[in-house]
Order: C-alpha cells, then structure tokens, then sequence
C-alpha cells in the first residue's frame, strides 16, 4: 500500500500531512505532477504538462488498495475502478455511491460555463479543512492496515 497526491493542484498543507502520516504509519508517499509544479517528495514522478497527463501516470501507477489523494472526480471515478481508496483535499472519502452523481454535476456545470454562465470555484482552505483530511486520511490508513 502506498499513498499518491496528486500534487497539480494539491494545497500545500495536504502534502505535507500525507507525509507526516506516510513516515507515521510507514507508507511510501508518491507525488505526480507536471514539471511546472516544484514539488518537494522523497518520491516524485515528473511529467509534461498536456493536458490529463497527470491523471493518466496516476491511473497507471495506483494500485489495489493505495491511497490517492485528488479532487478531480474524474481520476477518482477511474480509480474507485482500480479498487484503490480516493480522498479529496477537504477529507471526503469518495465512494464509488457517489461518483456517478459527481460527474453528472460536473458535467452539467461544465455545460453551463460553456454557454457564457459563471460557477462558485472551491472556498477557501481553513485549518478545519486540514483538520478533516488529516482525520479522514488516518482513517483511512487505518481501515487499509487493518485489512491487510
């Protein structure tokens, strides 16, 4: 079992609790992002920066029962398929229930941007955010170890 960030688009701070955890409970932290990004990660994958090139080395690299850190519902929806566990930058485990309601409402606001309309983007990062994905990470780290 290893944890991946999804470093394009990660918060700062999110990197740094999946390493404390990662040194914590012994798990290899892996960061993929484009090499516009300067990531600091004793274990980092470098890519170009065309567009889902991220998402595709992450897709290939996950396996059964990692860890993925990502707030693109796509990714997750193709990972849940991996059998690998997903978690947003906020702490919200995604679950494959879930996700086809997620991509039909991105989609759809998707869809409405297009067509000249304007969508909230995220709010902004609070230490309770922090504080929620450091539980919901941990938690997960937990469930995994405790399958094995």
């Amino acid at each position: 079992m290893k944890i991946i960030v999804d470093a394009d688009a990660c918060p700062k701070a999110v990197l740094q609790i999946c390493l404390v955890l990662g040194r914590k409970n012994a798990l290899p932290v892996w960061t993929v992002a484009s090499f516009n990004h300067n990531i600091i990660s004793d274990h980092h994958i470098t890519v170009g920066n065309a567009a889902q090139e991220a998402d595709i080395r992450i897709v290939n690299f996950a396996e059964k029962n990692d860890i993925v850190i990502t707030q693109d519902w796509g990714l997750a929806a193709m990972l849940k398929g991996k059998q690998a566990q997903v978690i947003s930058p906020d702490g919200r485990e995604y679950i494959a229930e879930s996700i086809e309601f997620l991509l039909e409402e991105r989609e759809i606001k998707a869809k409405y941007r297009r067509s000249g309309g304007r969508t909230r983007g995220p709010k902004k990062r609070t230490l309770i955010s922090d504080r929620n994905f450091s539980a919901g990470l941990e938690k997960m780290i937990k469930r995994k170890g405790s399958e094995t």
